[in-house]
């Protein structure tokens, strides 16, 4: 069930005097079901929400500190007619523009009047902070004198809202004064509104506020709300995150360290059908090594040094060749010339490209060339 509970708010005057007292309603899905004045609304309201966000607190500003005006700009469209119509009322208001609080409405299509609502930033002040005392928080603060509708033409409507008389014209409306009305009125009848009218026309209200006093430098600053049970659901969701994150490269290290040992396996098998006994795939390289060595071939033979030594300096002109020596454990020695070191580091950075390990040690030759002894191991 919709609740809604209005609450006339008490004049600035009132507020200053400390004799604050509110009108109220309680409207339940669009019924009025309860009424009263002073803090009755305690008891009617019990507590200003209910958890489930359907209850909701509309007050309404008196019409004697927040009169109505409608403008008409017949050319301009919605949203430029409000924007002109808070410029001509700032423009034509006696106060200083700092201390009122001005808020307009947009029409619903061009070449409709703009309702604009002028007020004091004092007033909205001491209405916050009596309804923060009171512990409410209003959804919406409306001008009293917003929910009049229109009198019928040549006349003027009375109605009374929260103990306050107020009257409406085709363009206007304020808190009534006996001695201002017939003046305002220039000879036209005030007649009584009718109060199931009015009473239509309250309800009306709050399914379409005319305009918000809550805007502007009074806008709310509305928190983040969030759901108990969507929170324990972003919980749940991060943790599996998490576990799939940590997951994902524990499996991939068992996978890497099941295909290591397939291969280990592979190699002893390999090894074993050339002859080799092995417990594990190292000692069977390290026997087929020392074999092939003993027969000059294998990655220890002098080819396969050389042919890297020879493709480096292939693609390196103007390096010489001096000297070339092979030692049985696949080490290649040689001495290199350049007429300039870059040449020299080029080759060898080719060959530790290739994955072989390089000693150099460089020094000059007698024909102005730059040398360099380096040794390049046969087995990466």
């Amino acid at each position: 069930m919709a609740r809604t509970l209005l609450l006339w708010l008490p004049t600035q005057a009132a507020l200053a005097d400390g004799g604050a007292d509110a009108a109220w309603l309680r409207v339940d899905d669009g019924v009025i079901v309860d009424s009263g004045q002073g803090d009755g609304w305690v008891d009617a309201w019990e507590k200003p929400q209910d958890d489930e966000g359907d209850d909701r607190l509309i007050a309404f500003a008196p019409a004697a500190d927040a009169p109505l005006r409608w403008r008409a700009y017949p050319d301009a469209a919605p949203a430029q007619a409000a924007a002109i119509a808070r410029v001509d009322t700032l423009r034509d208001s006696l106060s200083a523009a700092a201390l009122l609080h001005v808020v307009t409405g947009q029409p619903a299509d061009a070449g409709q009047a703009v309702p604009v609502a002028v007020t004091t930033h004092a007033a909205m002040t001491a209405w916050t902070d009596w309804l923060k005392a009171q512990g409410l928080s209003p959804a919406a603060i409306i001008p009293a004198a917003a929910i009049v509708p229109p009198p019928e033409p040549g006349s003027l409507w009375t109605a009374e809202l929260g103990r306050e008389q107020i009257v409406r014209s085709d363009d206007r409306s304020f808190a009534s004064d006996p001695e201002l009305d017939p003046l305002i009125a220039a000879g036209r009848p005030i007649a009584p509104l009718d109060a199931d009218r009015m009473r239509a026309a309250l309800l009306l209200s709050l399914a379409a506020p005319p305009l918000d006093l809550l805007s502007g430098a009074w806008q709310p600053k509305r928190g983040w709300l969030i759901d108990p049970a969507m929170l324990i659901w972003m919980k749940r969701l991060a943790l599996a995150l998490l576990a799939v994150t940590l997951l994902i490269p524990v499996i991939h290290v068992i996978r890497v360290n099941a295909d290591i040992a397939r291969a280990d396996e592979a190699s002893v098998a390999a090894a074993k059908k050339a002859g080799v006994t092995a417990t594990d795939a190292a000692a069977a390289e390290a026997e087929l090594d020392r074999r092939l060595a003993a027969a000059g071939g294998g990655p220890l033979a002098f080819s396969v040094p050389a042919s890297a030594l020879y493709d480096a300096m292939r693609d390196t002109p103007g390096v010489a060749l001096k000297t070339l020596s092979h030692r049985t454990d696949g080490t290649l020695s040689t001495t290199l010339a350049a007429p300039r070191t870059e040449d020299l580091n080029a080759v060898l950075l080719a060959l530790q490209a290739r994955g072989y390990k390089v000693t150099a040690q460089p020094m000059a030759g007698s024909d102005g060339n730059q040398m360099a002894n380096i040794t390049v191991r046969a087995v990466p």
